[in-house]
């Protein structure tokens, strides 16, 4: 009997014992949960993740480590995140908001975002790490704090000269008090001529686009942005009245010519194809009536193409140096009057019997190799080779003038476009030539045959064209209408 007792107990005792440690482990695992869902989460501005981010280029981007980021976020797998996922972004005291990245614009300056965007200019420094204005490129990606309920500033307000700050945010409708706050301003006396502020409410329709220019510039917009190497870049302007407009971009001065629309301007413009990737001038002037001027200047972000390399094997003849300089300066010459008359519209058409089919692109890096010499001479391709042989038809891409028409050693059989505005059309290696210089011709017009004349592996209609004195790649104005 004690034994059976004995057993009965030991039985109940241990039901108790296995109770009791299950019961404090659900105590503590519940305590532990309790202390995390205690833990606050780390508090500052959101960044929203975009396609192709991860963490890790995330906390480059905002120079804090991968493990700040985690904890911040209590992310235990970096590779647990998708597109759309909100982040808290650690070590930015005093900034709040949706981190938003836009690419800047030309004519955006640091002081203008900062006042549109109501966030302070040291704000927008130390989030993009900014050391000097000069830094602000147009193309490059800057990040703007903007709160989740606004929208930034877009009526501008610009005191004009002989206005008064007071006058000027009257016409603005607003008052100087109000100005003065929104654009962070030391006092109602401070608005300066010239300068771009805003006041409250959104823009009309049709209001000039927000930015830092010169009052001179009501408007203005650079394409594209960022640039790349070998890239036709427009530059569309609107101006007060009886302004004239001069520039810069790079190294080559910009020619300016009236659109229908009274006050719009635009430029075209070349990005030479060997031009190392970085950041470039582009100024503009503006000559006002009265006799003073506006100049603006930013930096212009140039990407690389990623063009290949190929080699080619030609005659020797075709490498003298004296010959390649002597041809260029010719080209160079022709390509350098500027007609001020347009005489092309919309996209450009194929010269070439076979619309897509090419044999080899623009900006592909070439070194050339002459037979039995081993001399070497290296270059880019300047143009579009279209597939296709001896004696197929070329027409002309588009209406223009023709200012050349003959033989050249590299180019041979040579036919140039004159399409007004510093754009041109070469035509080269043909083997029949049908058009003389002088000869007005309209799209599509039969202007010569394919060949092989000049530098050259086999019978091939190669194009290029010109703007503004650069070769740029001709499948943009196959794809894009200019202006």
């Amino acid at each position: 009997m004690n034994s059976l007792l004995g057993t009965k107990w030991n039985f109940l005792m241990s039901k108790k014992f296995i109770l009791f440690i299950v019961t404090l482990g659900l105590l503590t695992l519940s305590f532990s949960q309790a202390s995390a869902q205690e833990t606050p989460p780390a508090s500052g501005p959101i960044y929203i993740i975009q396609s192709g981010d991860s963490l890790s280029t995330i906390a480059a981007r905002f120079n804090i480590s991968l493990q700040e980021l985690m904890d911040a976020n209590q992310i235990e797998n970096a590779n647990f995140i998708s597109v759309g996922d909100r982040l808290v972004i650690p070590g930015l005291e005093g900034v709040s908001g949706i981190l938003d990245t836009n690419i800047l614009g030309f004519g955006e300056t640091l002081q203008n975002i900062s006042r549109r965007n109501q966030v302070t200019p040291e704000a927008l420094a130390r989030i993009n790490r900014i050391t000097s204005p000069s830094e602000l490129y147009a193309g490059s990606s800057l990040i703007v704090p903007l709160p989740e309920e606004s929208q930034p500033l877009s009526k501008r307000m610009v005191v004009q000269a002989g206005q008064s700050p007071l006058e000027a945010a009257i016409l603005a409708g607003s008052d100087i008090w109000t100005i003065s706050a929104l654009n962070n301003l030391p006092g109602t006396w401070s608005p300066l001529p010239g300068d771009v502020y805003y006041a409250p409410g959104q823009a009309e329709e049709g209001a000039p686009a927000p930015n830092g220019m010169p009052s001179a510039f009501s408007e203005i917009s650079v394409a594209p942005l960022p640039t790349t190497q070998g890239r036709t870049v427009t530059i569309f302007i609107r101006t007060q009245p009886g302004v004239q407009l001069s520039g810069l971009l790079v190294d080559m001065p910009l020619h300016f010519f009236a659109l229908e629309e009274e006050g719009h301007y635009a430029a075209i413009q070349g990005i030479h194809a060997l031009l190392a990737p970085g950041a470039y001038p582009l100024q503009l002037q503006a000559d006002l009536p009265d006799g003073s001027q506006q100049i603006f200047e930013q930096r212009v972000i140039v990407e690389t193409g990623f063009y290949p390399e190929e080699t080619l094997l030609v005659e020797p003849e075709t490498l003298d140096p004296v010959t390649s300089d002597s041809e260029m300066a010719l080209l160079l010459e022709l390509v350098s009057k500027i007609n001020p008359t347009r005489l092309w519209s919309g996209i450009f058409k194929s010269p070439s019997y076979f619309n897509d089919c090419f044999t080899s692109q623009y900006g592909y890096r070439r070194t050339y190799i002459g037979k039995g010499t081993g001399q070497e001479y290296y270059s880019f391709h300047s143009g579009l080779d279209f597939c296709g042989g001896e004696g197929l038809p070329i027409s002309a891409p588009a209406n223009g003038v023709v200012v050349f028409a003959g033989p050249l050693t590299i180019r041979g059989n040579a036919t140039i476009i004159d399409h007004g505005w510093g754009i041109f059309s070469g035509i080269w290696h043909q083997s029949q030539i049908l058009v003389s210089t002088g000869q007005q011709v309209s799209a599509g017009d039969l202007i010569g045959n394919v060949g092989g004349t000049g530098r050259v592996t086999g019978a091939h209609l190669h194009w290029e064209v010109w703007a503004n004195g650069i070769q740029v790649n001709p499948l943009d104005w196959l794809n894009n209408v200019y202006p």
